[in-house]
């Protein structure tokens, strides 16, 4: 007779911050119990999903929780739309209406909460999309902190751009569209008091002006990405899992501004994995490389688009490495967990 024995069920486990950064702790979150409760899985995460039925539509949600509400450059108003907007925009789709749903503190001042929503009014404005529709929710003291924010998005894919994370390709370029960590080291000296904030402002901004520049390219276009949680580290990695292709890197093509790269030596962060908000990915064809950063660098969002490297046709697949300054070569990893909480 065999006996046996029951699989550990760990009902002592608890939900860390680590489980909302977008790296690996968030990963096993999604794959061991988010996606197998809603029957999903089965493909690469992308930022926005293809509306069943619709073959042009796409569809995204976010929540916002950043802290403080209000930090240099933006705000959680601001930052909503961008968002959304931006995560349209990495599947090529250009936004074309918002849900709006505010879950409030009771307590909040109202002027703090009309100042955040003239914000969101504005960016959406300015992004060209309408709200039609949201909704709202008032807690009590305590069980939430001041606001968050909760903003839906549908778009509208542009013609033969149709970028996926599993469509990268040995032999493509891979582009920045401008400098990384902004948003990341903005909100955190912010909210600490670091005194960084004097010398630097977030990033957060909407993106899908830029993505329409890349639009003719069409599907020399292959992959898209908004490095935010996780920052340029995260977005790297699961771009090189969801193609099973080795990306290299070189360090010394990497815009990082000298405040965000002083704030990260003082704290100990490495600028790869700071979150941004204004910036993008983009894995094209070798032969569109030229062409795709003469597009970017024609928007104001991407006149600071460089080329950072490349997928490389050997190495192991998965893998992302780094190509350091002094000519050593050092594998980069996806982020375990937060390590800047709150940061959006």
């Amino acid at each position: 007779m065999t006996i046996d024995c029951p699989t550990p069920r760990h009902e002592d486990e608890v939900v860390l911050l680590g489980h909302g950064a977008g790296g690996r702790l968030s990963a096993e979150l999604l794959d061991q119990l988010v996606l197998p409760a809603l029957d999903g899985g089965g493909g690469p995460l992308e930022d926005a999903a293809l509306l069943p039925g619709y073959r042009e539509l796409v569809i995204s949600t976010d929540s916002f929780v950043v802290s403080p509400l209000f930090f240099p450059g933006g705000d959680i108003g601001s930052l909503a739309v961008h968002g959304t907007v931006n995560d349209l925009a990495m599947r090529g789709a250009w936004p074309l209406a918002l849900s709006v749903s505010l879950i409030v503190e009771e307590g909040l001042p109202l002027a703090e909460l009309r100042a955040v929503l003239g914000s969101l009014g504005k960016a959406a404005q300015n992004a060209g999309v309408p709200v039609v529709t949201g909704d709202t929710k008032v807690v009590g003291r305590g069980a939430a902190d001041k606001l968050f924010v909760n903003t839906t998005g549908i778009g509208r894919r542009h013609g033969a751009l149709h970028p996926s994370a599993a469509l990268a390709r040995p032999g493509d370029a891979v582009l920045l569209s401008g400098p990384i960590g902004l948003h990341g080291t903005t909100v955190l000296s912010t909210r600490e008091g670091l005194g960084f904030e004097s010398d630097i402002a977030s990033d957060t901004r909407p993106l899908h002006r830029l993505v329409k520049a890349l639009a003719p390219l069409g599907a020399a276009v292959h992959v898209l990405r908004d490095p935010t949680r996780g920052g340029l580290a995260a977005a790297l990695n699961e771009i090189a899992r969801d193609s099973c292709v080795a990306v290299e890197i070189d360090e010394s093509a990497v815009p990082v501004p000298e405040a965000v790269a002083s704030a990260c030596d003082l704290l100990g962060l490495d600028p790869l994995i700071v979150a941004n908000e204004g910036c993008l990915v983009a894995f094209v064809s070798a032969p569109a490389a030229d062409d795709a950063l003469a597009a970017l660098r024609s928007v104001p969002e991407g006149t600071e688009a460089v080329r950072i490297g490349e997928v490389s046709p050997h190495g192991p697949d998965g893998r992302v490495s780094l190509r350091t300054l002094v000519g050593a070569r050092r594998i980069v990893e996806m982020p375990l967990g937060e390590q800047l909480p709150r940061i959006c």
